[in-house]
């Protein structure tokens, strides 16, 4: 392989045929004169364009289709012109260097034409060479060279994550095999679980329970998740209100006016809160609006005035000292209950994060897109790491979600997606080339996935997600399954 040209931060290598480099395949040039190495990653690749090798192909076909002829070629000149003919241009982007053993994700010098030699490196070489040694490594897949792939949860913790691509991809695979990973590792993980899937994680593919299965807690807002309007806080309640139910400002005065009268009197209960409702001295449009609010908050069922069924999130730390997962199924709420839901959760697991009641917590957000508003999530996320909860949102539509989301990501896992939008938008907001992100992103078959950001060391890499051990809840349901089994059952019995 030789250096073709350089512009900007692409260079373009020559490779004979029987060089094997694929697209994604990372590139180590050496230069003897610099005592450099600079990291390149194969993007793409092409013939050579020239008008001379488009006009040996189309005389050769030519020939072969009008006269019948006997090869003869004791000079091998024909099998030359085929090796010349598929030459190829690999089209790399530059990633960095190592200057002295250390690398740095940048480049400012130039390698010989002439002398820089070329040799092709494996992720787990370069890997080994950017991190050094590593520790609370977990494999979540296996890389174009079948080599397994690891990530420190070491980059995960006190990170932004973002797994998107299109539906069927394997995004919701991964997400929860990087959920076990950390339970098993002590971590305390809450899912927002909109398809009722990730009770999965805690028991085998026979159905019998595994070594997770005591650290799986799976609650059911109206059920056994609920919370008095005391433990949850007038903060959290006013939030709910103003970001969820859209209260105007003129109710929005009143209700804080109730509330604080009612928190003053020691009696704020959902049954006072709605009786003072019915009391209250105002406006009769801003009463009306007040009570329709109130059904609302009833109506998700997610609030109790009976202490022994309140939940407590401190009891649930203090009891699984050793780590958990937390699943909460919203698959069966309605939208305003759902958003209820995640508005009560976050604004009181921040509450308890800035009293440092509760340890530092990994969020998962299943099917963001559904409940995402810049309302409250902005916020969170821009203080995440203050507050101790470090977020991972899963999404089949990346423009669901802030632009601004998206430059705070620190990780982000990236799927196939075929719609060019898509692709646009993540590549712009990531931290790797728009033209990476398209030429490999857009081929990838299901269970493949573009690993970008610090925990890859800002060296993407093509990855297959591994197969899970815990049942995989979630899939796909299909109609015509078994069908064809029934079929031929019934025509071997009329057989006989």
């Amino acid at each position: 392989m030789k250096i073709v040209s350089k512009k900007d931060d692409e260079i373009i290598v020559l490779a004979l045929p029987s060089e094997e480099v694929k697209k994604g395949d990372y590139l180590l040039i050496e230069d003897p004169n610099f005592k450099k190495e600079m990291v390149v990653q194969v993007y793409d690749e092409t013939y050579i364009d020239s008008s001379n090798f488009l006009d040996e192909i189309v005389r050769d076909e030519v020939i072969k289709s009008s006269t019948p002829s006997i090869e003869n070629d004791p000079l091998e000149i024909g099998t030359l012109s085929y090796m010349l003919m598929d030459l190829r241009f690999l089209k790399c982007k530059i990633r960095g260097c190592f200057e002295d053993g250390v690398f740095v994700p940048s480049s400012n010098w130039l390698p010989s034409r002439a002398s820089s030699k070329i040799k092709h490196i494996t992720v787990g070489e370069l890997y080994s060479k950017v991190f050094g040694k590593m520790d609370l490594n977990i494999v979540i897949g296996v890389t174009l060279d079948n080599q397994p792939y690891s990530i420190s949860l070491h980059n995960l913790d006190g990170q932004l994550n973002i797994i998107t691509g299109r539906k069927e991809s394997g995004k919701s695979h991964l997400s929860k095999i990087l959920v076990s990973k950390l339970v098993e590792n002590g971590a305390y993980v809450i899912i927002f679980d909109i398809n009722n899937e990730y009770s999965g994680i805690g028991k085998r593919r026979d159905g019998s329970e595994n070594e997770l299965s005591k650290k799986i807690v799976t609650l059911k807002p109206g059920e056994n998740f609920k919370f008095s309007i005391k433990y949850i806080g007038r903060r959290t309640l006013i939030n709910i209100l103003e970001n969820v139910l859209d209260t105007p400002g003129v109710t929005l005065r009143e209700f804080i006016r109730i509330i604080d009268d009612l928190e003053s009197k020691g009696c704020l209960t959902l049954k006072a809160l709605g009786e003072t409702i019915q009391t209250w001295k105002c406006n009769e449009f801003v009463r009306d609006a007040m009570l329709t609010r109130y059904y609302s908050i009833l109506s998700s069922k997610l609030f109790t005035d009976s202490i022994e069924d309140s939940f407590r999130f401190e009891d649930v730390f203090e009891h699984f000292k050793d780590g958990f997962a937390m699943v909460l199924q919203l698959g069966n709420r309605p939208p305003i209950a759902r958003r209820i839901v995640v508005e009560a959760v976050l604004n009181k697991l921040c509450d308890l994060l800035e009293s440092n009641k509760i340890p530092p917590t990994f969020l998962f957000a299943e099917e963001a897109h559904l409940y995402l508003r810049e309302t409250y999530w902005d916020d969170l996320i821009t203080r995440m790491r203050h507050y101790g909860i470090f977020t991972t949102f899963i999404t089949n539509q990346p423009d669901a979600i802030p632009v601004g989301i998206y430059r705070q990501a620190d990780n982000i896992f990236l799927f196939n997606f075929i719609n060019s939008n898509d692709l646009e938008l993540v590549s712009k907001a990531s931290m790797v080339d728009t033209e990476t992100v398209k030429s490999l992103v857009r081929t990838l078959p299901p269970r493949h996935c573009l690993v970008i950001g610090k925990a890859a060391a800002n060296l993407p890499c093509l990855i297959k997600v591994v197969q899970s051990n815990f049942q995989a809840l979630g899939e796909t349901k299909r109609f015509f399954r078994g069908r064809v089994q029934f079929v031929e059952t019934v025509s071997n019995r009329l057989a006989y």
